[in-house]
């Protein structure tokens, strides 16, 4: 069944028109006809099933058979704030991968080694947009705009606060630490890994260094390997 996203849609809607540029792909992509059945999220947990009443190329109406709210809920709530690579297509990769094994959040954070300051945010929501498409979520990532480091340590967060980096000292592994059905904010910094300075303001702000492992990973794979560890030993606890 052909899924849409449709984040105006309410629960207490029984018919809803399509956006223009999603009505163009219902009816002239998929040449979907009158009577089809299909599927829409709104990004908030509502997961729909709905049969097109008029499929219009501009504005296809729909009758809204059932929805199901919470569709798929986890346990958690995983918050990942990095630093934006050099190569943008790194960073959308990360997006696309963590969509789909499971995120709530993510925020790019600038960094004193950063190598890039500028991300724009409306392209890479549609990488996310497509990747809760592919992976059937019925909940939309919150993507944050790029913020400074210091300024994102100051801003208060209800959970477990962690920062990944390379020095050798000081660090625990993850799964010593996390505690499972819980909120996280996990902090990755750039190729060149965190200041020690960044490093100690992090823990002042009460941030636990942690280690994900042996080898030296580049920044979009361990922030994906933060968000798959979190994911499964949730699923294991």
């Amino acid at each position: 069944m052909h899924l849409f996203y449709t984040p105006a849609i309410e629960p207490s809607c029984q018919q809803y028109f399509l956006t223009e540029e999603e009505s163009k792909h219902c009816a002239r992509v998929l040449r979907l006809e009158k009577g089809a059945k299909l599927q829409l999220i709104d990004g908030r947990g509502g997961l729909y099933t709905a049969s097109i009443l008029d499929p219009h190329p501009k504005r296809t109406l729909l009758q809204i058979i059932s929805v199901t709210h919470n569709f798929n809920k986890r346990n958690h709530y995983l918050h990942i704030a990095i630093a934006p690579t050099k190569n943008i297509e790194r960073i959308e990769w990360f997006l696309e991968k963590a969509t789909e094994i499971g995120i709530d959040e993510i925020s790019f954070i600038l960094c004193k080694r950063s190598e890039r300051k500028e991300v724009k945010t409306e392209r890479l929501n549609k990488v996310v947009t497509s990747a809760v498409k592919q992976s059937l979520k019925a909940y939309h990532p919150l993507l944050n705009e790029p913020i400074n480091l210091n300024k994102l340590l100051t801003q208060p967060f209800e959970g477990q606060k962690f920062i990944a980096h390379c020095e050798k000292t000081g660090k625990t592994s993850i799964d010593a630490e996390l505690k499972t059905g819980g909120r996280y904010l996990i902090l990755i910094g750039p190729e060149g890994d965190f200041t020690t300075d960044e490093i100690d303001e992090a823990l002042q702000y009460g941030f636990k260094a942690i280690t994900l492992g042996e080898s030296r990973l580049r920044t979009e794979t361990a922030a994906l390997e933060a968000c798959f560890e979190v994911n499964f030993l949730n699923r294991k606890g």
